[in-house]
């Protein structure tokens, strides 16, 4: 019995510990974000995902289900706006040099705990200079949620609080 009870608490604590850390988020910058006023990001097309219980009892069998949606672009544009930034529907030629292209991209899945947890989702935003096409920066970052909706939104604020708190 003392041998089950230190099994279960060894499990635990390795359950506990290796769960749900996703890694650091990671900036590389070329040149400062500094000049640049407007922002043009790239369309992206929306992802719904849901997920599901089912549940017994007594009287029956019982289940529910959420659905989620996220447009990678639309979480973008919204925390730039509130960092002060304005988006352009096109890049204007009079206003290259002070305009920022932002591509998003999925890099990566991650399994947690052999895949047993589920798994994150990595991100990686790339700012270009409009007028140039360099690359200023770039930022990479995971999310894990309970929807893939869930996992791209908490992803793309990580890369992009990382990005703006350095």
């Amino acid at each position: 019995m003392k041998s089950f009870k230190f099994l279960s608490v060894i499990c635990c604590i390795l359950f506990l510990s290796s769960c749900a850390s996703l890694q650091p988020a990671i900036v590389t910058r070329h040149t400062p974000l500094d000049g640049y006023r407007y922002v043009y990001i790239t369309p992206t097309s929306g992802l719904t995902s849901s997920t599901g219980s089912v549940y017994g009892g007594n009287y029956g069998v019982y289940g529910s289900s959420v659905s989620k949606s996220v447009n990678p672009s639309d979480i973008i544009a919204g925390y730039m706006m509130r960092k002060g930034y304005v988006q352009v529907p096109e890049i204007k030629p009079e206003l290259a040099s002070q305009t920022l292209i932002i591509n998003y991209g999925e890099t990566g899945r991650r399994d947690i705990w052999g895949g047993l947890l589920g798994y994150t989702i990595q991100v990686t935003l790339q700012f270009l200079s409009a007028q140039t096409h360099d690359v200023v920066c770039t930022s990479t970052a995971e999310g894990m949620g309970s929807t893939e909706a869930d996992d791209i939104r908490i992803a793309i604020n990580r890369a992009l609080d990382e990005l703006f708190n350095k």
